[in-house]
């Protein structure tokens, strides 16, 4: 059985789930050695909008929420929301492609819920070499 499970939250119909590689984010979700399973949802920008008012009282819009429940013993489960419209604006904007930057930012929160921080610029490089490092594992074709 898998870690990783992916979920489709109404109302966000456009999602294709059939870019994810489930089997690369759960051998990066096992390679981080995260304890608890962890749900994506991926949802639309009004929807992202919304809870990063509503949880973290940021009026932008964002491409991933980590909600990291690994020390939380009531919750079995750690969530990431996804904004499906963030991604492919982002593929454009960073000139790659939809199925890398779908996998990039799943594998940022998974860093997230390993203990990784980007608020620092060297938070940042860190991060971003780990991101391309697990790509490079196990998202590669």
């Amino acid at each position: 059985m898998s870690s990783i499970k992916v979920t489709v939250i109404k109302g966000c119909e456009k999602a294709d789930l059939s870019a994810i590689n489930l089997m690369a984010l759960d051998k990066t979700h096992k390679h981080l050695k995260i304890k608890k399973p962890v749900v994506f949802f991926f949802i639309d920008d009004t929807q992202m909008l919304e809870i990063n008012q509503n949880n973290l009282g940021h009026d932008t819009y964002t491409d991933t929420i980590t909600f990291d429940y690994e020390e939380d013993a009531d919750i079995e489960q750690n969530e990431v929301v996804v904004s499906w419209e963030r991604l492919e604006e982002n593929a454009i904007t960073f000139r790659t492609s939809f199925t890398e930057e779908v996998h990039r930012v799943c594998i940022h929160s998974l860093l997230h819920l390993a203990g990784q921080n980007d608020k620092t610029k060297d938070e940042k490089e860190k991060m971003r070499s780990l991101e391309d490092k697990f790509l490079n594992l196990y998202c590669s074709t």
